[in-house]
């Protein structure tokens, strides 16, 4: 029986990588396009797009580990392999308070100075940091490489709390010597997900290049279709065979689902790798990004910006605002873009247009966004998609119907005016989220000849046509009237799946679904 190959699923060291055997896709030529370029260099990316391996890779390349590397693209450009110190330091173990954040630097720094030795004059962090540096240039005789990864994280644990400022404190006088002793320095490489610039990596290092936009750049994590095709034909041709589907099909269905990211302005398509290979290793198509976690920011951001997100998808943004701009509080898009959220769909002169990047994070979005419209529980939003989604697959109305009054009954409306409101639009917004979950391509304000349909949501076998209106509006009466009266259901005549035309019946005083009917 033929064994299944390696993937390296949870694998961030590159020597692991390597000696264990796992499969590893060829970026070394863009590596070491990036260690022999600008000294300073900063590459933002979402969580799991395969950061800390890049900076392992960069580690072991700087170390001069040539054996790790046989085989590789980095062969044929590389010829000296010089050894050189390397310190770096995995921010992610920095823990979430300032005092934790001090004790990590200091246990790094202690590692360091057993090997380079220690001076009892530098007592602050920042001066131990800046003998490390040049101890281990004098001792070695050739300049070091000081590599930072994921350097937000406690900064991300302890934002719009007391400890943030301490911790950008810490953070400030710690890397003042990367700018100092850049004489002993060959290459700064630092990684993370959001941009705090206010700390001394971007104040003071002025020259630190922000590589995170850069074309050449642009697939150096994540993977491209190519290298999909290349390096995994075994397993897709797997996921076909489980799935009963030609390759070309589950290709369709892996691009959908988990491509669709873009990092530069000429729109390199970008998988993320995580959800990719959790799905070519389990055999299944699933969403698995999301199950690893969001972050305080995120759920601060949603809970304020709660009927802004969903809507975000073909926004527009200046483009040097998004690439140069810090994290805030009051600008949704910037953190949604750096959190992997939203992406650069299309480029239009000075400005980007973003949005949902693929079916597994608009459907991330709305499953973190609903339980706050509807102000329900994860849980209880959840099972009641789950009920409404068979309802809906089997064409139950009465049933589904049922489920969707349970969801929406009591919803909170917008932090708008009661005045300013409009009512049918504040249902259609949710409907619409709702029915995606269920696995429906939702539309609405269809426009035809006889007039503008409210809301469609299809799937493979049945096509749900609504039209929705407030009970001090008409209510169910006026919502039949109008569909009999503009034949809404015509857009489908030629289709052959079920077509099933309801009318919805909205209360502003309950503020959920009053009534419904099948228009025949």
């Amino acid at each position: 029986m033929k064994q299944n190959r390696k993937l390296p699923l949870g694998i961030q060291d590159f020597e692991e990588m390597r000696r264990g055997d796992y499969l590893y896709v060829d970026k070394t030529d863009i590596v070491w396009q990036l260690a022999n370029g600008d000294k300073y260099n900063f590459l933002s990316r979402p969580r799991r797009f395969g950061k800390s391996l890049l900076c392992s890779t960069l580690k072991c390349y700087f170390e001069g580990r040539k054996e790790l590397f046989e085989g590789l693209k980095i062969m044929q450009v590389e010829d000296d392999w010089v050894k050189r110190p390397v310190i770096y330091l995995s921010m992610s173990l920095g823990g979430s308070s300032a005092q934790e954040l001090r004790e990590y630097l200091h246990n790094v720094l202690s590692s360091y100075e057993k090997i380079y030795g220690k001076n009892p004059d530098e007592r602050s962090l920042g001066n131990r940091l800046n003998g490390i540096i040049q101890r281990a240039y004098a001792q070695f005789g050739v300049k070091i490489a000081v590599i930072v990864d994921e350097y937000d994280v406690p900064l991300q644990h302890t934002y719009e709390t007391n400890q943030h400022d301490e911790c950008r404190e810490i953070y400030r006088n710690f890397f003042t010597g990367l700018k100092d002793y850049g004489y002993c320095i060959k290459c700064v490489f630092i990684t993370g997900i959001t941009k705090f610039t206010q700390i001394s990596l971007f104040s003071m290092l002025n020259t630190l290049t922000n590589v995170s936009f850069d074309e050449q750049y642009s697939a150096i994590c994540g993977l491209t279709h190519d290298e999909l095709v290349q390096y995994y034909s075994e397993e897709i041709s797997k996921l076909a065979s489980r799935y009963d589907m030609e390759v070309s099909q589950v290709l369709s269905e892996l691009k959908a689902t988990y491509d669709g990211y873009h990092f530069s302005r000429k729109l390199q398509n970008v998988y993320n790798p995580f959800s990719v290979l959790n799905a070519l290793s389990r055999s299944q198509l699933n969403s698995y990004w999301i199950a690893t976690g969001s972050n305080e920011i995120l759920n601060n951001l949603s809970k304020k910006y709660v009927d802004e997100i969903p809507s975000l998808d073909g926004c527009l943004i200046d483009a040097d605002y998004l690439e140069m701009s810090d994290v805030n509080m009051e600008e949704p898009k910037l953190f949604l873009y750096q959190s992997g959220y939203l992406t650069i769909k299309a480029v239009r002169g000075d400005y980007y247009i973003l949005g949902y990047p693929n079916k597994e994070v608009k459907k991330a979005m709305f499953e973190m966004v609903l339980p706050m419209m509807t102000n329900k529980s994860s849980s209880e939003v959840n099972t009641l998609i789950q009920k409404l989604k068979l309802n809906l697959c089997i064409g139950n109305v009465d049933e589904a119907m049922l489920c969707l009054k349970g969801l929406v009954a009591g919803t909170p409306y917008s932090i708008q005016k009661r005045e300013q409101f409009v009512f049918e639009e504040h249902f259609r917004f949710i409907l619409k989220k709702i029915f995606y979950l269920c696995g429906f391509d939702a539309k609405e304000e269809i426009e035809m000849a006889s007039g503008r349909i409210d809301l469609i949501a299809e799937n493979d076998f049945y096509v749900y046509v609504m039209e929705l209106k407030m009970d001090d509006n008409g209510g169910i009466n006026a919502a039949v009237n109008q569909m009999k009266s503009r034949h809404y259901a015509d857009i489908y005549a030629a289709s052959e799946k079920k077509i099933i035309s309801i009318a919805l019946e909205f209360s502003k005083e309950s503020r959920g679904l009053k009534e419904w009917l099948v228009v025949e």
